[in-house]
Parts: C-alpha cells; structure tokens; sequence
C-alpha cells in the first residue's frame, strides 16, 4: 500500500482518515462530497484498496490532517500522502448520474436522495425535527437543519418523489440499498408512520432493500407496519450509551429512556429478526471505552447489530470545536468489537439494507473479516 515507509493494515489506515480527515489539493475538483444534514456529515467518500470509506474533509480537524489527496485524474484517481510521503492510490466518487436529472416540478434529484457510500441510496424524509431549534433539546451534533436552510434539500419528501429517484438511481447508478432516515415528528410514532408511508411508495416501483431509521415509537404495533411497508431492516440508534452523557449530548433525544430502547429492540427483533436491527453509536463524546463495550455486549447478546463509528464534529454546530477520537481508541473498540460480532456470527455483510451493511463511517467490518 505505502511506498517510502512501512505499510499499515487497512483497518488502521481507515482509522486514520476517519479520525484526522484529508486536506484537499483541490476541493473543487476532488468529486462529491456532503455538508451539514442529517447523519454523519462533512464528509467525502474515497475508496482505497477497494474500500469505500466515508472520510471528514470540510471540518476543522480535515484542514490540518497529515494526509493529504492530489489533485485527482480525469478518472477520479488521485494519490494519498502523509506528511509528503505517498501511501496509497486513492479514487473519488464520481457526480452520480442520477444527480443531473429532476422531478416534473423542477427539483433536482439530489435534493430527494443522494448517494452515500458506493452503491447506498440515502434520504431524510422530514428534514426537521421537534428538538432541532431549542438549544436545550437539540442533538448537540446534529446538522439536520444545515442542508435545508442552504437550499440543498426539501424539508418534506414525498412518497412518489422518492419512487421516481430511487428507480433512476437503481437504473442508473447500480444502487443495491436504500437508507430512510427522518427528523423526529410530533407525535406518538416518531416517524414510522412517515417510513411506512415513504417505504410502500418506493416499492412500487423498484425491488430496493430499505433500511428505515427513527427513535422507538410508543406503540411496537409499528414494527410490523413498518415491515408490511417494504422496510427490510431497522436503525433506533443510540449514538451515546451513559445517561450523564445522553443528558449533556443529546438532551431532548434523551427523555427515551435506554431501557425503552432495549424493549424496542427486543419488540423489533421478533418482527425484522437477529442482525436485522441495528444501532448507530457515536464513539468519543464522552462514554469510556468499557461502557462501550458493555453496552455492546448486551446488543449482540440479543441480536442488535451494533455500528460503532468515530465521532466527527460538523461545522456550524455546538460540537464543532469537539476532537475526534483518536485512531487507538477507535482501534481499541473495534477491535474486540469485531472479534464479539464475529463469534456471535452477526456480520455487516448478512444485513439486507442500511448503515452497517454500508459500512463506509467506520472500519467496523474490516475488524469483523480480520477479528482473532
């Protein structure tokens, strides 16, 4: 992989660059990337040694990482380097196809769905959220809002709209999954009603697998709703496990108790089955690598997949100045991570549709293939 200094596993290497991010030569240039939104944001997908990753370029931590990419070809191929020393040959992603068409109403398709990873379809169905604008309830890393209010997104995506794009980015851009995420909603269901509806739309006109995402509703009857709908798997993610630090971080998200979470799971287990729920955790915001762990132990042991990614600070949010966690200890907790997720036989690779089958915000899965 490297040339000029001693080569490094991929999974340290993925490490790295998720941790420190990539200085652009050219960021005009250097294919397509996200800013702010929901999820993991600030980011661009490369792929090295036929691995596609989704690596930090736009926050503060990328502006002064030892590694830095060239200026790509006319093929999206560039070099990656540290501290001037050329590591690995290095691809971008290229501007989807789908990318340059719009619905009868004139919207771009990107602001419908983008591409995430290599070949994962993503949307936030509802591009706000009840907790957003209070600075008291808010996700103190969320960047929901951020998308929207510079004009690359909607704030409502339609059932048919999603339909429309998803079947072009199947024909188009060989997309094999699709991820439905949504702001939390008024109300009791906290967006699976939203999922359903937006699931069954999409069904109708392409076989897409379909993760969708939303804190536990209050009533388990959606589990099954959600299902009958066309939703193949399901994101209710933790993102922080500890109480103290749920209550510092996510206020608001918060008020949902971890044990109604762990009944969630259990309830969504019978309906969508072992490896097929899964949870995002955020590593780095404060909760030890023991209580990680811990708490990861527990999703195996009942059969929630659990992806555990570094923490990346978004720009423009209350956790923008936040430090990434550092390449050990993402290694320490994937490490063993893998090595539990392995000897449960859960592996990304066996979930129909979503975050980890992606994989693409962490080293999990390289972890996973080479746990001992």
């Amino acid at each position: 992989m490297s040339r000029g200094q001693p080569s490094m596993s991929t999974e340290t290497l993925i490490n790295e660059l998720q941790s420190f991010g990539i200085r652009l030569v050219d960021p005009k240039s250097s294919g397509v990337s996200r800013r702010g939104g929901a999820g993991p944001s600030d980011h661009m997908p490369v792929t090295i040694d036929g691995i596609t990753v989704m690596v930090p370029v736009h926050n503060a931590p990328a502006f002064e990482s030892p590694y830095q990419a060239d200026s790509p070809d006319a093929d999206g191929k560039s070099r990656l380097s540290r501290d001037g020393v050329e590591l690995a040959a290095l691809s971008f992603q290229t501007k989807p196809k789908f990318y340059e068409r719009s619905t009868s109403d004139g919207i771009p398709y990107s602001h419908i769905a983008t591409l995430h990873g290599r070949d994962v379809l993503a949307t936030t169905i509802l591009q706000t959220c009840i907790r957003y604008q209070s600075r008291t309830k808010a996700c103190q890393f969320c960047a929901i809002g951020q998308s929207l209010a510079a004009g690359r997104t909607i704030e409502r995506k339609t059932p048919a709209q999603l339909a429309e794009v998803a079947k072009a980015a199947v024909e188009l851009d060989n997309v094999r999954h699709m991820v439905m995420t949504t702001g939390t909603p008024p109300g009791s269901d906290r967006g699976a009603a939203i999922l359903a509806e937006s699931a069954a739309g999409v069904r109708t006109a392409v076989d897409l697998p379909i993760q969708a995402q939303c804190e536990p509703p209050d009533d388990d009857l959606w589990f099954q709703r959600m299902k009958d709908a066309g939703v193949d798997s399901l994101g209710m993610h933790l993102e922080v496990v500890t109480p103290e630090v749920r209550a510092r971080i996510m206020p608001g998200k918060a008020q949902v108790s971890l044990e109604r979470y762990f009944d969630a799971f259990e309830a969504a287990l019978e309906v969508f089955g072992r490896g097929q729920v899964s949870t995002f955790i955020l590593a780095g915001l404060g909760d030890s690598q023991e209580e990680l762990l811990s708490v990861c132990r527990r999703l195996v042991g009942i059969g929630v997949y659990p992806f555990v990614v570094p923490f990346v600070p978004i720009a423009g949010t209350p956790l923008e100045s936040h430090p990434a966690p550092t390449p050990a200890f993402m290694h320490s907790l994937l490490q063993p991570l893998g090595k539990m997720l392995r000897e449960a036989g859960m592996q990304s690779s066996d979930i129909k549709a979503g975050c980890g089958r992606c994989g693409a915000c962490s080293a999990l899965s390289t972890y996973e293939r080479r746990a001992s």
